[in-house]
């Protein structure tokens, strides 16, 4: 989370919000959907209800990947697809 703010950014400082695409290398690879809820305390968690993946440790970011499995990232973990410069 940025400092002083209730929002959570992302590994370039970008603020990350619901329908936002996002992307996280993984294993060689990478792992990308479009953002469906941001968490940022256990009360959130709770508010929410059931959401398909278990979350321990607020904020995270919660999205379905490219092959349909709902996964949930820390913040500074993701990149904004329309920045990636590769």
């Amino acid at each position: 989370m940025s400092p002083g703010t209730k929002e959570v950014v992302d590994r370039d400082g970008q603020p990350i919000h619901v329908g936002e695409k996002v992307w996280s290398h993984l294993r060689g690879g990478r792992q990308e959907g479009v953002v469906e809820a941001v968490l940022l305390s256990q009360e959130d968690i709770h508010n929410v209800g059931d959401i398909g993946v278990v979350i321990k440790h607020p904020p995270k970011v919660i999205f379905t990947d490219q092959h349909g499995h709902k996964v949930s990232h820390n913040p500074d973990a993701l990149m904004h697809a329309e920045a990636e410069q590769e």
